[in-house]
């Protein structure tokens, strides 16, 4: 839902006021980190675990990909971006070259990281420049909706073959339906499915509910002339409505109260290393302590080549649009607050800065996401806490376990990681239902289709702006404005 942002002077005069130096940095560091609600915090940082495990697990099994050094790269990641922003900045797998790694065999690790380290550095360099900023003012609202549409419905129909269908993550590819029952049957995606939409039901936003019923009874007998007896038998069955009415209003509220307490996404999340280790008992014993010992990647002259043209040409406007312009909208859409902080300046620099490190080391190349910023906001994450915690998380298994968690999380329930990925998928959609003309949803319809059916959100964007641009010259031609 977009959100109109006020500019208070007195508020900027306050600002201006603020202390500088060290102290505030500290101060500005604790509140981005501190959690509005411990629970909903570590729900919210499951959130974005449904894009973030498939993609990381097909290209370890597939490409050699060392699942150590990833999470230990992005567990910092997830760190660094929770202090800076104080919002659930994601930090996800760079769709694009995972896809081109997992569809070509000839595309290894040089040239992921080859791909991944070009496309930081093009993305850093609009960021240094200011370039950036230009292109997130100068996309049209309808022109994002639409990426954010198709990134949304992409996630949801890649979610719903997670679920109905098993997975051979090694080879990216759907092996057979589903079986109802077991470990990993539908029959458990779907009561997960239940679970989440029963504790969290359509989102943050409850529908409210205007109060139409008067807690008193109208008195229908009262000044015409009824019996003192009618009158007396309305009253009684006024009070004995009136405390039935108290009594449901009591189990109602404990119920609101009760329902955000419970994590759901973390129930899920456990439930499924529970199912993993149950499927795999024997992974268990293959867990070897410590972390995965970290080398440079040698990148030849033709993995760089290889790199740029299969991989960093699709993910740059990928990236561009996805990564930083849409996340920045959706951040300001959710978090209005905070929506300086994450400018489009500041995410193309922490999103270049974060791959020219760890690329350099087999860790995978990682961006920003509006999909996962939606996942996480659809959970409860609120605060740069809930990444955070995350973080800490990967980070320490990363250290303890390294690349051994390997052997556990292949295991891991696909249909469950598709539940997850599901709601994520729909939180992200939902956000372009603010088009408050049938102008603006052409636009934003046409762009979602584009880059739905060419599987390229560059040819969405093209089609959408040029879109945008002939129905503005009619406006203007006719004398009235496209809102």
């Amino acid at each position: 839902m977009a959100t109109t942002v006020t500019h208070d002077p007195e508020a900027a005069l306050a600002g201006d006021k603020e202390p500088r130096g060290p102290r505030s940095l500290l101060l500005r560091a604790r509140d981005n980190l501190a959690f509005r609600s411990v629970w909903s915090e570590l729900n919210g940082a499951m959130g974005d675990l449904g894009t973030y495990i498939p993609i990381v697990l097909s290209l370890a099994l597939a490409s050699h990909l060392d699942l150590g050094t990833t999470l230990i790269f992005t567990g910092i990641y997830n760190a660094v971006t929770g202090l800076i922003y104080g919002v659930p900045m994601p930090v996800q797998p760079m769709k694009a070259i995972a896809a081109t790694a997992l569809s070509d065999p000839s595309f290894g690790i040089p040239e992921v990281m080859a791909a991944g380290i070009l496309t930081a550095a093009f993305v850093l360099l609009l960021g240094v420049t200011r370039l950036m900023q230009l292109v997130y003012w100068f996309v049209p609202l309808p022109v994002v909706r639409g990426i954010q549409l198709a990134q949304g419905l992409n996630f949801a129909m890649a979610a719903v073959k997670y679920i109905r269908y098993e997975q051979n993550l090694g080879k990216g590819k759907s092996s057979g339906r589903r079986p109802w029952t077991g470990l990993d049957g539908l029959i458990l995606a779907i009561a997960a499915i239940c679970f989440i939409l029963l504790v969290n039901g359509a989102g943050s936003e409850s529908s409210r509910r205007s109060s139409s019923n008067s807690s008193t009874v109208q008195d229908q007998g009262h000044g015409q002339g009824g019996d003192r007896d009618t009158h007396r038998q309305s009253q009684e069955e006024g009070e004995r409505q009136e405390e039935e009415r108290d009594e449901s209003g009591r189990w109602r509220s404990m119920i609101r109260r009760a329902a955000p307490a419970i994590p759901s996404a973390v129930i899920v999340f456990v439930l499924g290393v529970a199912f993993a280790v149950a499927r795999h008992p024997a992974a268990v014993r293959e867990l070897r302590a410590g972390p995965s010992r970290m080398r440079v990647v040698r990148i030849s002259r033709e993995a760089w080549r290889q790199g740029f043209l299969k991989g960093a040409v699709p993910q740059i406007p990928l990236s561009v649009l996805n990564s930083v312009v849409a996340v920045c909208k959706l951040t300001r859409d959710l978090f209005p607050e905070k929506a300086a902080a994450a400018s489009a300046t500041s995410v193309s620099v922490t999103m270049g800065a974060m791959n020219l490190v760890g690329c350099w080391f087999g860790a995978m190349p990682c961006c920003h996401g509006a999909g996962g910023l939606a996942g996480q906001y659809r959970f409860g994450g609120r605060s740069g806490g809930c990444v955070a915690a995350l973080g800490a998380l990967k980070l320490a298994l990363g250290l303890a376990l390294g690349g051994s968690m390997l052997r556990v999380l292949v295991a891991f329930p696909v249909g469950l990681l598709g539940v997850l990925l599901l709601f994520a998928g729909v939180e992200l959609a939902v956000v372009a239902r603010d088009m408050s003309s049938k102008a603006e949803a052409f636009v934003m319809l046409l762009c979602a289709a584009v880059s739905l059916v060419g599987s390229s959100a560059a040819l969405g964007f093209l089609c959408g702006m040029v879109a945008h641009g002939l129905l503005m010259l009619r406006a203007w031609a006719m004398g009235f404005r496209l809102s």
